[in-house]
């Protein structure tokens, strides 16, 4: 499977071309800086140094699927890129046979109070600073579901979401989840296998999951 993975040297798009890599698929890495990928990924990765604002309908359709991995730094004023980069991508994609998968952050989950975990999150003091990526990313969540045109799925993290390696996890739907002790945490590489089982095995049809991780025996 050919697989292209904007913002691929991120941490949440090199662990999903690590384990595709790993599974034998054919993963490129759409990045900006061909040094720092490569510093990332290996000397050998395959890269496509484009802007992810300048793909166009062949880059992108060069692929069966493509995992947007954009992000941008908690705090940045340029949060809105995240839902900007996604409508263009959205647009080349249009009534194409290429599948695309997107990475939206956990804030658009609901907690057990029924209320998404967005609205506790502005609750929380100081939020001003930071809170224009899960904002954004919610953004993102309600747009992919007006599309019926293009093959999307969606995952999100869980409350946590950090580096880390692949061992297991429990699939969830729409709302955050915990485990024994409370955590609601996901790593990267427990992200990078659940959407390469997504990828092998479609089950989620212009839907969204989230996953968190297994706990150890």
């Amino acid at each position: 499977m050919k697989i292209g993975i904007i913002g691929g040297n991120g941490k949440a798009g090199a662990a999903v071309y690590q384990e595709a890599l790993k599974r034998g698929h054919q993963p490129t890495a759409i990045v900006r800086n061909a040094a720092k990928a490569q510093g990332v990924l290996g000397a050998d990765a395959t890269l496509l140094v484009k802007d992810g604002f300048e793909l166009t309908r062949e880059d992108l359709t060069a692929f069966d699927v493509v995992i947007d991995a954009f992000g941008v730094p908690m705090g940045s004023p340029l949060a809105y890129l995240h839902l900007d980069l996604l409508t263009r991508i959205v647009h080349e994609l249009r009534e194409t046979q290429t599948r695309l998968g997107v990475i939206i952050g956990a804030a658009s989950l609901t907690m057990p109070d029924g209320r998404p975990l967005l609205d506790h999150l502005m609750a929380t003091p100081g939020h001003e600073d930071w809170i224009g990526v899960p904002l954004n990313q919610t953004y993102e969540h309600a747009f992919l579901q007006m599309i019926d045109n293009v093959d999307w799925f969606a995952v999100s993290p869980q409350r946590e979401f950090k580096l880390g390696p692949a061992s297991s996890y429990v699939m969830g739907d729409q709302k955050v989840m915990f485990d024994a002790d409370g955590r609601s945490e996901l790593t990267t590489g427990n992200m990078a296998l659940a959407i390469l089982d997504e990828l092998e095995t479609p089950t989620h049809i212009r839907q969204r999951f989230t996953v968190r991780n297994q706990e150890a025996d």
